[in-house]
């Protein structure tokens, strides 16, 4: 019997003005699909002309300047309806949705739709379950114990994953689906009674005790601060009084 993770899942990657989702932009996006493990990837792509500057040290990380992004980019409104739409169908469909650090891409998503269309992710998901798989946070539980960073670029290298063209939203996504299928092949006898909707679960618990224990490492060097908890989306931060 073929274990899920070895056939049909996407993957969808942003590339961005900046880490902070309530205030940077989306600039490129990619939502790339495959059947069966091995078979052909089928990417859809997004460039976006995000209506504010994007810094130098941005653009130092995935090469896409202003002037590059004012003459091919599209404005965010229609873009944004079209990616949230895009995922919605893939959701639909069945096929889990494998973002790598999903809480940052999905809610700076989230946070494009409300400032440009009025709107939110989980309206265009209305009715539709979101089967999230994130590498990150599935490496962080099944071998807790390792040191070293977990950047994609890292986990990559750590399961023997092909990451050719880092920080291009489409090699990113693209990528973190043959890290999902590597993980787990390499931990199938933890993973392989699962299913998608199981391990979605279990992962909004296994991330929130990850955040309980870097916030208590923070506070252990020195330096506290707060880890959101939230996964696969973080909530709408409440309204300024």
């Amino acid at each position: 019997m073929m274990h899920w993770f070895e056939g049909p899942l996407a993957a969808f990657d942003t590339e961005t003005t900046g880490v902070d989702v309530e205030q940077d932009r989306i600039v490129s996006a990619a939502l790339v699909a495959q059947d069966t493990a091995g078979g052909r990837v089928r990417v859809t792509r997004w460039l976006v002309n995000p209506g504010v500057p994007v810094p130098p040290g941005a653009t130092e990380i995935h090469g896409l300047t202003d002037d590059h992004l004012q003459r091919n980019g599209r404005w965010p409104a229609p873009v944004m309806d079209e990616i949230a739409r895009a995922l919605a169908e893939s959701c639909a469909t069945g096929r889990p949705l494998v973002v790598m650090n999903a809480p940052f891409d999905l809610t700076l998503l989230d946070r494009e739709l409300r400032r440009h269309r009025a709107s939110s992710l989980t309206r265009y998901l209305d009715g539709v379950p979101m089967r999230v798989v994130d590498p990150r946070v599935l490496d962080k539980h099944l071998d807790r114990y390792r040191k070293g960073r977990r950047t994609l670029t890292d986990l990559c290298a750590r399961y023997e994953v092909v990451l050719d063209g880092a920080h291009d939203a489409a090699a990113d996504a693209t990528a973190s689906l043959e890290l999902v299928r590597a993980v787990c092949r390499r931990f199938s006898t933890r993973l392989e009674r699962l299913s998608p909707s199981e391990l979605h679960t279990l992962q909004a618990t296994w991330h929130a005790a990850q955040a309980r224990g870097l916030e208590a490492w923070f506070a252990k060097s020195g330096t506290p601060e707060a880890v959101d908890p939230s996964w696969p989306l973080r909530p709408e931060l409440p309204a300024a009084a």
